[in-house]
């Protein structure tokens, strides 16, 4: 494995486990309640924390299809929380998320950076990475 490589399977690592931290942070640390999007959001994000590592020690860029597959989809939910916190027409049709409103935002930083646009964000860096890392194995 090229240096360059392992350099990406290093940052994809980061990257979860940065995010990782924060939502725990969030959670533990500030007391924040998550709602059921913000669980299945760390459902496909936490996985990466292992996996990377798993893949950094093997050295094995292969495993860029998984985080990937992990990452778009866990996008693709975190663009969705995103556009029920943010957008009106979206909001009278979110979903009752239980105890906890999938509408609230805890944080709204600079009025439009909240917990799911945070996710969406390492989701994203997580999704480009694996595809250069792929495009890279494949070379």
């Amino acid at each position: 494995m090229q240096k360059k490589q392992e350099n990406l399977l290093l940052f994809i690592w980061a990257v979860a486990l940065s995010a990782t931290l924060g939502s725990l942070y969030y959670s533990e640390i500030k007391g924040y309640i998550p709602c059921t999007l913000c669980w299945v959001q760390r459902i496909f994000m936490y996985p990466i924390v292992l996996i990377g590592l798993v893949a950094l020690i093997q050295k094995n860029g292969k495993i860029a299809w998984t985080t990937a597959a992990f990452s778009f989809i866990g996008g693709c939910i975190s663009l969705y929380h995103y556009g029920i916190q943010k957008l009106a027409f979206l909001q009278e049709s979110a979903p009752s998320c239980g105890a906890v409103s999938c509408t609230g935002q805890y944080v709204n930083y600079f009025g439009f950076v909240t917990i799911p646009l945070m996710a969406l964000v390492a989701f994203a860096i997580i999704f480009i990475a694996s595809l250069v890392l792929l495009k890279q194995i494949k070379e």
